[in-house]
């Protein structure tokens, strides 16, 4: 973060300074864990479901920090916010599970205005703010944003999928006076919550990957996501670029919506920057010709999945955007590498047995992209798909998991183990498309599916794990990877 003071910090949030002097000036980072507080930072508390931050805020100031964004005096130098008004507590408070009470949607609502200063300031000085949304792929995409964009200049984006009302503004914060880029994953619960977002950290870029199910039981349609989806297209200056999937019509679609410029990727004709000759190795690690008005180059991903195709297009559009050549953008592209867990980390055993890890989260869209990396990387091997509920689908639920057991039978997985009665329409699904009997197995829970693994587990065999994160089929990933190990 840019150096302030309390005092500076305070007229920005609307808050007071309580217990210290208004001219210590805050020069390390902004947190809302004390353990991982710089000399001279800032500490955010939080109230939580288990813990009040409020509690630690003077353990903070005898670890160094300089101050503490707050709700109420906690007795060492701090911010104190105002509280919003009750209509607001409960839209500022989405972010926090257990936080519903105010105090805590008030300390949200003074660090995204903390972060919206801090933005506006650096982005005065040449910074460029690059937002992502879409159903799916955010993260991977983000990351691949930042990847080509670091050899431009320092790079600022979030770790794994901190993409909401806490981890926006925390991510912002990261950035100071050297920063040029900030990449940032932006999700949405609702209509009206990327807007907010954007208005925390204003996008010059937008980067909109496509429109899913996922989340469909909170918005009731995937009209309603496109429309959620689109505040970040809006919220664009018009000296902005909007990134579009040219193969997603609701993505498309939302060039109407915004004033900035728009380039549309994908395999679509009309796609300035367009993928050519997609061919996927053994390991579903996919290649093709980027072409774009500045020319063509060869890229080979070192990522699992043709999925990846499109978050790489986005990808490229963006690094076009700040500089880099088309030539600069394919060698990257092809050296890039997977940093956020748990998404298509593929990892194989000493004795041959090969997981795909994508147990982070899943909705119909990422599953077939996930059943089809798999298919692709398993031809001559045996292939299981150990799969879990896929959450949020509202009404579309059990047809939509049902679509998944049927698809793993085109696909011609050797073995579909289904976890969890919320899946049991896969394993219906399964049964009902094919001659399958043993092929398909419902088992309770993840002791289960483990249990079963070990069992049957051959040398040589490709197992995908996939399911939304409450389902906790990670555990069924680490428990075979330590297996391997022992």
């Amino acid at each position: 973060m840019i150096s302030l003071t309390l005092a500076e910090i305070a007229s920005i949030v609307g808050g007071t300074v309580h217990d210290g002097d208004g001219a210590t000036v805050v020069t390390g980072s902004v947190e809302f864990d004390s353990r991982k507080l710089t000399p001279g930072g800032l500490f955010v508390a939080l109230p939580g479901e288990k813990v009040d931050g409020h509690d630690f805020a003077a353990k903070a100031i005898e670890s160094g920090a300089a101050g503490v964004l707050a709700a109420r005096p906690v007795g060492v130098p701090a911010v104190v916010v105002p509280p919003l008004p009750p209509g607001q507590a409960h839209e500022r408070s989405v972010a926090l599970t257990g936080d519903i009470d105010g105090s805590g949607a008030a300390v949200l609502a003074g660090l995204a205005k903390l972060a919206r200063y801090v933005v506006r300031e650096l982005s005065a000085k040449g910074l460029t703010v690059v937002g992502v949304t879409g159903s799916s792929g955010k993260t991977s995409t983000k990351d691949l944003i930042a990847q080509l964009l670091e050899p431009l200049g320092p790079t600022v984006a979030p770790p794994g999928s901190f993409n909401n009302e806490l981890g926006h503004p925390w991510t912002a914060l990261r950035a100071d006076e050297s920063t040029r880029h900030l990449v940032l994953e932006m999700s949405a619960r609702g209509v009206g919550h990327i807007a907010d977002l954007a208005r925390t950290a204003p996008p010059r870029i937008g980067v909109v990957l496509n429109v899913g199910s996922a989340h469909v039981s909170e918005f009731g349609s995937r009209e309603a996501i496109a429309q959620a989806k689109g505040e970040l297209v809006e919220a664009l200056p018009e000296d902005g670029v909007a990134v579009l999937n040219r193969d997603d019509p609701l993505v498309s679609a939302m060039e109407s919506r915004t004033k900035a410029r728009v380039v549309g990727v994908g395999e679509h004709p009309d796609a300035e920057v367009r993928a050519e000759n997609i061919a996927l190795d053994e390991q579903a690690r996919p290649s093709f010709r980027l072409v774009t008005a500045q020319g063509s180059a060869e890229v080979k991903l070192q990522l699992h999945g043709e999925h990846h195709v499109g978050n790489a297009l986005s990808a490229a559009a963006v690094a076009l955007e700040l500089g880099s050549t088309v030539d600069e953008i394919a060698t990257r592209l092809s050296t890039v590498e997977r940093r956020s867990a748990r998404r298509m980390e593929v990892t194989t055993r000493a004795d041959g047995v090969t997981i795909l890890n994508d147990s982070y989260n899943a909705n119909p869209e990422s599953m077939r992209a996930a059943l089809k990396a798999l298919a692709s990387m398993s031809r001559g091997k045996r292939s299981w798909a150990v799969l879990g509920e896929m959450g949020e689908l509202g009404a579309d639920s059990v047809s939509a998991h049902d679509e998944i057991g049927r698809l793993a039978v085109r696909l011609n997985i050797g073995k579909l183990v289904v976890v969890g009665e919320g899946a049991a329409p896969m394993h219906q699904g399964a049964s009902h498309e094919g001659s399958w009997g043993e092929e398909s197995v419902l088992v309770p829970d993840t002791d289960a599916a483990i249990a079963l693994l070990r069992e049957q587990l051959e040398p040589g065999d490709v197992v995908l794990v996939k399911a939304s994160n409450f389902a906790q089929l990670w555990r069924v990933a680490n428990a075979l990877l330590e297996d391997g190990v022992a």
